[in-house]
Parts: structure tokens; C-alpha cells; sequence
């Protein structure tokens, strides 16, 4: 359990639950995800980690960690922790108020925001620049598959601006106006053109 939400990826927001702590109080689960430690210069992950606004401490379940298969041992004031494949993880003295303290470092998630932003470029690349407004609309009414739901961004797409920069206003009337058929003509004149066309 932690009270840091930022620590935590693959969150689950819609995850309610409530826990009785050691003093009897209760407190909401706000939400679950998984969790990265660097212990010892190795990374682990924790799994269905729940979070809970306002915990002062962040705690580990043993019973939980029995249930994934780690093996718990508490011998002479010391706790080790060992993973069938890794061996021991870790170890750890018992403090003056018999609670075991693991010291590790939390590895954040910095990187999911830029995912979300280049993600948004992409498909306002793949839909010839379409604004993101128009790809909101595409995804609300389920006309793309695979259009994921896009965030907006504060960087400005630099093709978008140069390609707006030297536009001309369109007149409200036209200068040259036919009134007869064939009175006016558009058309491209070259040549002459080898091979002759049949």
C-alpha cells in the first residue's frame, strides 16, 4: 500500500476497496496499480499495489508476498526476503518497535506523458493534420479503430504553422466570370509532347 499515486503505473482508478490498519482505523483504496523498486541496484516490480491518499507509510504485505511465491524469512531479529529465481532479495535488521524497514529507491514512471504526447502527433500525422479536435470527434463517435482517446498537446505542429503562414484570404467574388459555355477556359498548355498520345 502507498500514498503516492504518481509512484505507481498501470493504475487502475476505477479499483475501490477499503483496509483496517494496525490501530483499527479504515481507509478507502482510491485505486491499484504496479509499483518499481530498485533494491540493491536490482529493479522489481510489485504487483495490484493499492492506493491510498493520506498513508503516511508505505507497507508491504506479508501474506502478500507469500501468495506470489517469495519465501519469508524472520530468524534472529532479521527478515529475508528470497525469490525462487532471484535468490535473496534482500535482508533486513528489526527496528526498537519490531517493525522491519526496507530501504529501496521508488523508480517513478516519468516517461507515460510523453507516450500520450507523441501518441497524439502520430495520429494527427497519420490523419494528414487533421486538428485534434477532429480526432476527439473521430474516437467519440467509434469511427477509427484503434483510435486510442488523445490528450491535448501544448507543442505546435511546425508543418501546420508553415503550411497556414502564407495563405491568402479567398476573395468573396471571382475577378473573371463566364457567362457562356466555353466563354472561359482553365487549362495546361506544354509541348510538344514525345511520344505522341493516342
Amino acid at each position: 500500500m502507498v500514498g503516492t499515486k504518481d509512484w505507481l503505473f498501470n493504475f487502475d482508478d476505477g479499483f475501490r476497496e477499503s483496509v483496517k490498519l494496525g490501530n483499527d482505523s479504515k481507509m478507502a483504496v482510491m485505486g491499484k496499480g504496479n509499483f518499481k523498486l530498485s533494491i540493491g541496484g536490482r529493479t522489481h516490480v510489485i504487483t495490484d499495489v493499492y492506493y491510498l491518499p493520506g498513508l503516511g507509510n508505505n507497507l508491504l504485505s506479508v501474506g502478500q508476498l507469500q501468495q506470489r511465491g517469495l519465501t519469508i524469512v524472520f530468524k534472529n531479529n532479521v527478515c529475508q526476503l528470497f525469490h525462487e529465481e532471484k535468490g535473496l532479495i534482500l535482508t533486513t535488521d528489526m527496528t526498537v518497535n519490531r517493525m522491519y524497514i526496507i530501504h529501496a529507491s521508488v523508480i517513478i514512471p516519468k516517461c507515460l506523458q510523453v507516450t500520450k504526447i507523441e501518441e497524439t502527433n502520430l495520429w494527427h500525422n497519420r490523419y494528414a493534420h487533421l486538428r485534434i479536435k477532429g480526432l476527439k470527434v473521430l474516437n467519440r463517435k467509434h469511427m477509427v479503430k484503434g483510435l486510442p482517446e488523445l490528450k491535448e498537446t501544448e507543442d505546435k505542429c511546425t508543418d501546420c504553422l508553415s503550411g497556414k503562414q502564407h495563405r491568402e484570404s479567398v476573395p468573396k467574388q471571382a475577378n473573371w466570370r463566364a457567362y457562356q459555355k466555353l466563354e472561359f477556359i482553365h487549362s495546361d498548355i506544354c509541348g510538344p509532347i514525345n511520344p505522341k498520345s493516342n
